[in-house]
């Protein structure tokens, strides 16, 4: 199984499990140059940077040029194409957008997926987005899940690889709190439905019996960590998966 992991442009390279994919967030707000400055780290430690390009975050073509020449410049052959979650703070308000603009050209794209739906876009809309993103996508990274049974509908209806989101492993209530966050309905019903005891609630999720119920499906996983890195480098060796 292939495992890649995301963090911060400030999280210490030291700290990271020996996965090759690293991918690296560009949160609401935040300053690309560090984005890019943090992929351009990681190449010269022996890992592959895929840096997020959330369009919603990024002003202009301007701005998305300068960005995509900082990572091709530092060695970044692969890319996270994301709406991102917030308002517009320029032109673009969707990753079609800037995929359009022809600027990844050399570049693996990936692009989100959302087998729960989103909290941003209705599902009319976000099915729409997924046939408009296809024709330049590589492969597809989900929203992280709990629930098997829509993973594996979704992986089965896709024409391109599928990278599973999962979690580390997590308290159950941290997960809730998670889940509200990105809309992952199924997800909390799931959690609450089997995980009742207050006792329950404090115990860390273990990701592997989900990976078991999907891993026919799909090899890769991508795993939020949501700044447990520590505990979830230790679940990943501790399991043999690196």
């Amino acid at each position: 199984m292939n495992f890649s992991i995301e963090i911060g442009p400030h999280t210490e390279i030291e700290t990271l499990p020996p996965v090759k994919d690293v991918y690296v967030t560009m949160l609401p707000g935040g300053d690309y140059k560090e984005t890019a400055e943090k992929s351009g780290d990681l190449v010269k430690k022996g890992f592959n940077p895929v840096p997020h390009f959330p369009a919603r975050s990024i002003a202009d073509e301007d701005q998305l040029k300068d960005y995509v020449s900082k990572c091709k410049d530092v060695g970044v052959k692969q890319a996270l194409v994301i709406g991102g979650s917030r308002d517009p703070v320029g032109k673009f308000d969707s990753s079609i957008q800037i995929l359009e603009t022809g600027f990844f050209e050399g570049i693996k794209i990936g692009i989100a997926g959302h087998p729960e739906g989103s909290p941003d876009i209705s599902d009319t809309e976000l099915e729409k987005a997924m046939i408009d993103k296809k024709p330049y996508a590589d492969y597809i990274v989900t929203q992280w899940l709990l629930d098997s049974q829509p993973i594996v509908d979704y992986v089965s209806k896709q024409s391109v690889p599928v990278h599973v989101g999962i979690t580390g492993p997590m308290k159950i209530s941290s997960l809730i709190k998670f889940a509200n966050i990105v809309g992952a309905k199924n997800s909390i019903n799931f959690l609450k439905s089997n995980f009742t005891k207050a006792l329950d609630l404090l115990k860390p999720k273990d990701p592997n019996d989900l990976i078991g119920k999907v891993k026919k499906f799909t090899n890769n996983f991508h795993i939020y960590t949501f700044g447990g890195l520590k505990e979830t480098n230790k679940w990943l060796k501790e399991n043999g998966y690196v």
